[in-house]
């Protein structure tokens, strides 16, 4: 007893400490400072300083109210961000790279994509909803990660059982069963059967089995099936018929033929899935999206109405969105297929370009709702030149690796690059300023011979761009205003 007593007490130590380490691991992110946060940020995106500061104070503000004890950590509310900017300045790159740092549940969403409640279309709490589906698949991925070794045990076992079942009890309680190796009288059935286990076993782990095939019984969850499509707006409510229907019936297993390398993948999520608490992932879920989850609002422009059009305006759902989202941003209950989840810490940040209107056209109500107002500005030759250089995903580098793929190395030279950066200020200046979206059109429309002609007609391993093979491709678009409308 003592010793039992012992090595489960050893086991639930080592169980923490990992629970520990893995969990000290996922707040590392979080607990970056906000100059630390700029410096990763820079890492991706070029300028708009005064964008990663409000959004690096944001997102330290949600470790720091963690940190805060009593009734006080309940009533420091997120300060929400609305960021005005032309396009393609790097809005919603921001707001992406942000939620990968915080380590937390993201979602990107239109504004022109929703409608009034009482309209056909998606309401605002849609949201909310697609928001705690995320949260709940990131925590589950989680989960099945940390029992993956048990589950890989359990599905070798299953594999196993399959290639050589059990032996079947006979009448006087002793095993039968047949067996390749049962020709040696000195051992019985049931120690030939544990050998031959040992030696598919440790075939089993080297490969050499993962060509042959096997007959499963599979539960319906690893089948696809069709969907059982119900009224227009049901899956907003958060009502799934499949979910009902399916529990109303019982469970359905289908025989499959699998190969072991293939049946073990399906086996393992299988596993994974029963050793998994669902209500505690579901229960961490929540908590995750109610203390930690951001909402990208694109586009917030497009439901303020304009002020010169504020009469006689035939787009009637728009105030009515803004109105359906003021209670979401404010902070509200929002009845899910998990449960209530509750919006009042989560953090909205909300952009748009405001060519036609202005912030102001916004309704008083929500603008107080997103207190903290930034300013993007627009992008320029210098900037250009350092987008297309300075990021670890920057353009050139990407289609560098795109190249490479093909044994090629592309190489620009620096007259290049910053030809390339002019002729995207310029165009931009002349035609529709789309920032930082021309260079993928200009570098397309650059590479477009060379892309194609690899590797059937070019054999060169190394390709140079020059500012005279960038003109060439480029100067007679650019002199032509019509045609650049179209190509660039």
């Amino acid at each position: 007893m003592i010793k039992e007593e012992k090595i489960n007490g050893t086991k639930n130590l080592k169980e923490r400490k990992k629970k520990a380490e893995s969990n000290s691991q996922d707040s590392i992110k979080s607990q970056l400072t906000p100059s630390e946060i700029v410096v990763e940020l820079d890492k991706y995106i070029i300028g708009q300083s005064n964008a990663k500061k409000s959004v690096a104070i944001a997102l330290r503000n949600r470790w720091r109210r963690q940190q805060v004890k009593d009734n006080m950590k309940d009533e420091i509310m997120p300060n929400n961000i609305i960021m005005i900017g032309p396009t393609g300045v790097g809005k919603t790159e921001i707001a992406r790279r942000i939620s990968r740092l915080a380590n937390a549940p993201f979602i990107k969403v239109e504004a022109s994509k929703f409608t009034e409640v009482g309209y056909v279309g998606r309401d605002v709490e849609s949201m909310i909803r697609e928001l705690t589906d995320l949260s709940v698949n990131i925590v589950k991925n989680e989960r099945m990660k940390e029992v993956r070794i048990k589950a890989e045990e359990n599905t070798d076992e299953r594999i196993l059982d399959i290639l050589l079942p059990p032996l079947k009890k006979s009448g006087n309680g002793t095993s039968t069963g047949t067996s390749g190796e049962h020709q040696n009288p000195e051992l019985s059935p049931a120690e030939v059967n544990a050998r031959t286990r040992e030696k598919l076993k440790a075939q089993l782990k080297s490969g050499a089995l993962d060509k042959r095939m096997i007959e499963l019984d599979l539960s319906a969850d690893n089948i696809p099936m069709l969907q059982v499509l119900g009224p227009i707006g049901l899956e907003e409510m958060g009502i799934n018929l499949n979910d009902i229907f399916g529990n109303m019936m019982p469970k359905k297993q289908k025989k499959r033929k699998l190969s072991i390398a293939e049946a073990r993948k399906v086996l393992v999520h299988e596993e994974s899935s029963k050793l998994i608490d669902m209500d505690a992932v579901i229960k961490d879920a929540v908590e995750k999206v109610q203390n930690s989850g951001i909402v990208f609002i694109d586009e917030i422009d497009k439901v303020a109405g304009s002020s010169h059009a504020k009469s006689g305006n035939p787009d009637v759902s728009r105030e009515g969105v803004q109105r359906d989202l003021l209670p979401i941003v404010e902070g509200s209950t929002v009845i899910t297929k998990y449960g209530p989840v509750k919006s009042d810490h989560i953090l909205f940040i909300a952009s748009g370009a405001f060519h036609i209107s202005k912030p102001s056209d916004l309704i008083p109500e929500l603008q107080g709702r997103f207190p903290i107002r930034v300013e993007l500005n627009s992008l320029g030759e210098d900037d250009f030149y350092k987008i297309l250089t300075q990021p670890q995903n920057a353009l050139i580098k990407q289609y560098k690796a795109l190249l490479k793929s093909e044994n090629i190395d592309l190489d620009f030279s620096e007259d290049a690059i910053k030809e390339i950066a002019r002729i995207a200020a310029e165009v931009n200046e002349q035609v529709e300023n789309i920032g930082a979206r021309r260079l993928h059109t200009i570098l397309t429309t650059v590479l477009e011979e060379i892309l194609f002609e690899v590797p059937d007609k070019l054999k060169k391993s190394k390709v140079t761009i020059d500012k005279k093979y960038v003109t060439e491709k480029l100067d007679s678009i650019v002199k032509n205003r019509d045609l650049s409308r179209y190509i660039l």
